[in-house]
């Protein structure tokens, strides 16, 4: 993920995919970041940023106004659907 594409405010769709023995799963979401950066976890990892294992997440806002946040690993694709932050 390139944090410095995504900012929050702007309108994004996010597309995930799970890769799985009876064929690959894939979802896509959309709506208005709220906010993008790694976050430590629970889970404790030796030679980890103060021992813990970090993620990166981007949180959003969808459409229904749920918020969500979606851990973005190296199958995750992140589509700016509007450039400038929505005011």
């Amino acid at each position: 993920m390139d944090k410095q594409e995504i900012k929050p405010g702007q309108r994004v769709r996010v597309f995930q995919e799970i890769e799985r023995r009876e064929g690959n799963w894939t979802r896509k979401t959309s709506g208005i970041v709220l906010s993008v950066g790694a976050e430590q976890t629970g889970s404790w990892h030796a030679d980890g940023k103060s021992d813990k294992l970090w993620l990166n997440r981007i949180r959003l806002q969808k459409d229904d106004g749920e918020a969500t946040t979606i851990v973005v690993d190296q199958y995750t694709r992140i589509e700016v659907l509007s450039e400038q932050p929505s005011s």
